[in-house]
């Protein structure tokens, strides 16, 4: 078993002008990175955190803009031997004492040694440190010597073991302590191999192009270390530039034949109603093997929308995949075939809400065509379990529990969440889902779920619905349960984003909302709240954050 430093090295000996990474940023030339120039830039990081006093196995939390920095930061840590950590920074959409507050509350538990970031943020961090706390530098990315040529001999990280923690990756979050997964050397390599045993990867055939920022486990393992660590190209577009400009996707894997792309949900929505056909003009997408879903519930209705938008610029259908995959099992748990689409399972909605076993659609009833989320990858095994932890029956729901060799050392400096997480080997998913077959079916979250006189509703079931309204902002609906003591028990809210002009025209969205989650749900819907853009409060990792945003509208009432 190899480490992350030792494959670097050999990057560095035997194709060290290799292309690497291909940066994307609006207004510049894309910045073309060989290994060399990578491990080089690394090496100058790395001199930095030697002379700064940070030891092998200190943490090392990253706060840097889409960038060359960012990646050498990193890097930079690995070849170190230190611990880094990618955090998101302080945006618009992110309020700033939450921000100061979870960062904080980071600091105190992981109690990292230094902090890297640019210029501009400075006093932000500097605001949050107090004296006495473990954070001892805080690291300037315009205060970096200029790269030179690395001596390995020199760099900590060539004495990690396999064992060894490499990285934590932090919960996407806007409330609360978010929790750190600590992944080892081997846990990490023991996920890229069975995961692209499974996507079928190609070192001399691939590139993969990416928007994914490299704080959520999509964006740093599937989108970043899965490239690097295994010699396939990568096209890294900046997420800002993405959100705001869409098409950039499509511009990119044109432009360097593309052929791997994960995305959230959401996104399939988005690039379909955002992107205009005067933004495509020349674009040839028909190198892109697989677009694989993942990071939330994946919807049938989200490819179709995607694939009727793009197959007239050569997107394939059977391009469109699915994975289920968490930060605790490195990335990966389940991956479709991707020789053909995703499996579909038109089940009975009624059965479906009710959390027992879901039963094939009926004529008469109303229906939701359910996704799979594909089969669990090599070296990982799935359970499915009763509230008594008894496997249940296939297409019965329950909880998803797993274990694998890709699992997480621990949830860093915190023993006993991380002792609540497993039953034996087995780890607690908090998602809900069924089995048909090796087919995996995905429903919800648990911690999410809406009781509704006894019968469970999973919100991202009603939020599939909403998007079907005309005028209803893609990805910017939230549905969550408020208590109600006069019927005794949860009733249903949606708060959903659009344009109108009106309060007149805000009334009438909202009881067309009303009427259409009512009629093609097993949920009587009664509050609807119609809301400007931008109101709802997303996690780092773009899902609507429900606690935030009950909270809210309970203020805002």
């Amino acid at each position: 078993m190899t480490t992350f430093t030792h494959i670097l090295q050999k990057f560095y000996k035997t194709s060290p002008n290799r292309a690497c990474v291909y940066l994307q940023k609006s207004g510049e030339d894309d910045l073309r990175l060989s290994y060399r120039q990578l491990i080089e830039g690394a090496n100058a990081y790395a001199q930095i955190y030697a002379q700064k006093g940070i030891k092998s196995g200190d943490v090392i939390v990253l706060i840097l803009q889409h960038s060359p920095d960012l990646l050498y930061a990193f890097w930079g840590a690995v070849l170190h031997g230190a611990i880094p950590s990618i955090m998101p920074f302080l945006t618009e959409k992110l309020s700033p004492e939450r921000y100061r507050e979870d960062l904080s509350a980071l600091i105190s538990v992981t109690k990292p040694v230094a902090i890297i970031t640019y210029p501009e943020f400075e006093r932000n961090i500097r605001d949050v440190l107090d004296d006495g706390d473990s954070v001892r530098e805080v690291i300037l990315s315009d205060q970096i010597p200029t790269a030179a040529r690395v001596d390995f001999s020199l760099l900590g990280g060539l004495q990690h073991s396999a064992e060894d923690i490499v990285l934590l990756q932090h919960s996407s979050g806007t409330t609360g302590l978010q929790k750190g997964v600590a992944l080892s050397h081997r846990a990490v390599m023991n996920q890229l191999d069975a995961y692209g045993q499974s996507i079928a990867l190609d070192s001399e055939k691939d590139v993969i192009v990416s928007w994914l920022p490299l704080y959520h486990d999509m964006g740093l393992i599937a989108s970043f270390l899965l490239p690097i660590l295994k010699g396939i190209p990568l096209v890294l577009i900046s997420p800002f530039d993405w959100v705001r400009a869409p098409y950039r996707l499509m511009h990119a894997v044109s432009k360097y034949k593309g052929t791997l792309t994960w995305m959230p949900n959401f996104a399939y929505i988005f690039c379909a109603r955002k992107i205009r056909d005067r933004h495509l003009e020349s674009v040839d997408l028909s190198s892109w093997r697989a677009i694989i879903n993942c990071s939330e519930p994946v919807r049938w209705e989200s490819h179709q929308a995607f694939y009727e938008k793009f197959q007239e610029y050569g997107l394939k259908l059977e391009a469109l995949q699915t994975s289920y995959a968490m930060a605790e099992n490195t990335f990966a748990v389940t991956q479709s075939n991707i020789s053909r689409p995703p499996a579909i399972d038109d089940v009975d909605a009624e059965s479906l809400s009710t959390g027992g076993i879901t039963r094939p659609a009926r004529a008469d009833s109303l229906s939701v065509k359910m996704m799979s989320s594909g089969q669990v990858i090599a070296n990982t095994r799935v359970r499915v379990l009763n509230p008594a932890g008894e496997e249940v029956q296939e297409r019965e729901i329950g909880e998803i529990a797993l274990k694998s060799d890709c699992m997480l050392t621990e949830y860093y400096n915190r023993p006993q969440t991380t002792a609540k997480a497993f039953v034996g080997e087995w780890y607690l998913t908090g998602d809900f889902g069924y089995l048909v077959g090796d087919e995996l079916f995905v429903s919800g979250r648990k911690k999410e779920m809406i009781i509704v006189g006894g019968k469970n509703i999973y919100p991202q079931d009603l939020e599939r619905l909403v998007y079907e309204v005309e005028g209803i902002h893609a990805g910017r609906a939230v549905a969550f349960g408020v208590y109600d003591e006069r019927t005794g028990t949860e009733e249903v809210i949606i708060v959903a984003e659009a344009d109108v002009p009106t309060d007149e025209a805000r009334f009438k969205l909202a009881d067309e909302v009303r009427k259409y989650v009512t009629t093609n749900s097993a949920v009587a819907l009664r509050q609807v709240k119609i809301v400007p853009e931008k109101w709802i409060l997303k996690t780092s990792s773009g899902k609507a954050a429900r606690g935030a945003n009950k909270e809210k509208y309970l203020r805002e009432m």
